[in-house]
């Protein structure tokens, strides 16, 4: 199907955390218009299983197609690892698909060869050995320390972000004595960006942070300018739907985006 440069970029997430990765398009890339979809009826998708995130996947994908969406972004680890394979066959040659994994494996390739580097993500990114298989692929001596943290996405999806209780259970977790010694910590999950000030406390500036909005963002500019799909002289317009309306997400997403934006209910099964 023939992809034109105005077809808004789409973007997915179990819930708000992908808004970290659209916030970074959109600075990055002014002019594209955006499709975005949060699933607030089933978040986190962290404990849910395989087959539940791919239907959910899939289902979003339909969505996205339906608005022509020229790139389709999963702006979720959980949903890059247990999905990507089957949503890229899925939407064929509707739309390009890229995931928020294969950016970080590669930047990691290219700067923390030789390094020991910790990632922290949900049960089921952890579970996947996703990271782990792909770092060990690059064959780079890249000691890769993994650690679920499964309390994090829920106590930022019900607003807690900024509240002492977060410092205080992302200290446990980065305390743990497996994360010890690293040189850089990979985010993942994009929820974890809003916890970001807090993570660089706790290091001190000393361990390089990987943010997987900022690395997917600068891939996508690549590829949608080098094919000449960057839209140079858009709208950005930008739609925002939600599988279960949420207070929070509303009030966040307005100040990641302060104009005016559509916030609309879209229930994945009726």
């Amino acid at each position: 199907m023939l992809q034109l440069s105005t077809n808004p970029i789409g973007i997915f997430d179990s819930g708000m955390g992908g808004l970290t990765v659209a916030k970074t398009i959109t600075e990055l890339m002014p002019n594209e218009n955006i499709v975005y979809f949060g699933d607030t009826a089933h978040t986190p998708w962290g404990d849910k299983s395989i087959s539940a995130i791919q239907a959910y996947s899939i289902k979003i994908c339909d969505v996205l197609l339906q608005h022509r969406c020229k790139f389709i972004v999963i702006a979720c680890h959980t949903a890059s690892a247990a999905a990507y394979e089957l949503v890229r066959e899925y939407v064929g040659n509707k739309a390009h698909v890229i995931n928020v994994i294969d950016p970080i494996v590669n930047h990691i390739r290219t700067h923390h060869t030789n390094k020991r580097i910790g990632l922290i993500g949900t049960k089921q990114t952890i579970r996947s050995n996703t990271y782990k298989k792909r770092v060990d692929m690059l064959n780079s001596n890249i000691e890769l320390i993994a650690l679920a943290t499964p309390l994090l996405v829920p106590l930022i999806e019900e607003g807690f972000s900024e509240k002492e209780v977060s410092e205080t259970i992302l200290k446990e977790y980065l305390s743990h004595p497996d994360l010890q010694n690293i040189r850089a910590l990979i985010l993942g999950c994009t929820h974890y960006p809003l916890l970001k000030s807090y993570i660089q406390k706790f290091y001190q500036n000393i361990v390089d942070i990987i943010d997987a909005s900022e690395i997917t963002a600068n891939v996508l500019k690549e590829y949608l300018t080098l094919h000449g799909l960057l839209n140079v002289n858009g709208s950005a317009k930008k739609i925002f739907y939600l599988s279960d309306y949420s207070e929070f997400f509303a009030k966040t997403a307005k100040i990641f985006f302060p104009d005016d934006i559509e916030l609309e209910p879209y229930p994945l099964w009726e």
